[in-house]
């Protein structure tokens, strides 16, 4: 327990208030951009009625979270919002929620975190570049014909590990583990021919 503890201190330590800050304040700023731009190339919503009901856990901050903990060591994202973020950071986010609200916020800044991503954090080749791919399961294969969350874009693939339904995610990173890009795509798999 003793050095569990001490762990946590130690990545606690390494995630200052001045770099949320910091992160938030460039988040920040692009997710102001990318809403203008949004509403200049939106769709009128005509006799329909539009919900535009703000959560009180804004989309930088949301995404802000969500690259904290990817720039940690932690592996546990619950663990990390329940004890460390409500903890140690609630100043930092005074309108926080419930974990299970956050897990559901999430998937609204799904689009603006991947374009901040690809557009203000890649890295730079070095001379040295890794290229590798990933399946990101959506569900098992048992229940692919009950699954509709991602039913019209999953698709059955096959990796190493065998079938799954799901995407593929793509990475180049340089000598140093920096993101050189990235890509997410449907699984896809071929026949291959033998001669």
């Amino acid at each position: 327990m003793l050095s569990l503890s001490v762990e946590f201190k130690q990545q606690r330590h390494m995630l200052t208030p001045d770099k949320v800050i910091e992160i938030f304040v460039q988040v920040d700023d692009f997710c102001k951009e990318f809403e203008t731009e949004i509403v200049k190339h939106q769709l009128d919503a005509g006799l329909y009625k539009v919900r535009d009901r703000k959560a009180s856990l804004a989309d930088s901050e949301i995404i802000t979270i969500l690259i904290a903990f990817h720039s940690g060591h932690f592996t546990n994202l619950k663990h990390f919002y329940l004890a460390h973020i409500s903890c140690y950071y609630q100043d930092c986010f005074p309108g926080l929620v419930s974990y299970n609200r956050f897990v559901e916020l999430q998937k609204r800044v799904a689009v603006p975190m991947m374009l901040f991503l690809k557009t203000r954090c890649l890295g730079r080749s070095r001379g040295i570049n890794f290229i590798d791919s990933t399946h990101i399961k959506v569900c098992h294969n048992r229940r692919i014909h009950n699954h509709k969350v991602f039913a019209s874009v999953a698709e059955r693939g096959q990796c190493s590990i065998g079938w799954f339904y799901g995407f593929k995610l793509h990475l180049i990173i340089n000598d140093k583990g920096e993101i050189l890009s990235f890509t997410l795509q449907k699984a896809m798999w071929t026949t291959g021919t033998s001669n």
